[in-house]
């Protein structure tokens, strides 16, 4: 039995007021934040409280931000070090940047 969550589990919602992509689990919430710029999104915070760590929410909120710069026709600068490690390891994404 894996403590990994699997994407469909995590309800991400956009709360586009904040600028960031959010998923609460048993109280603690995890979120991804960006900036706007013209036709590009600036990733530049990926926060997971630690009792949630280890559990692939920070991907599972990566993935679910590339998904919308891609579906937006957005480019995407990783300021933040963990987005720009995820693309790194998924070219299918490496295209956004």
């Amino acid at each position: 039995m894996s403590n990994q969550v699997s994407k469909s589990e995590l309800d991400i919602t956009h709360n586009q007021a904040a600028k960031r992509f959010e998923t609460t689990i048993d109280g603690q919430t995890g979120y991804i934040s960006y900036q706007e710029r013209d036709d590009t999104l600036v990733y530049d915070h990926t926060i997971v409280p630690q009792q949630l760590g280890g559990q692939g929410v920070g991907s599972a909120l990566v993935v679910h931000a590339l998904d919308y710069a891609r579906a937006q026709d957005k480019k995407v600068i990783p300021q933040c070090s963990f987005v720009a490690s995820y693309i790194s390891k998924h070219p299918e994404y490496q295209d956004l940047i």
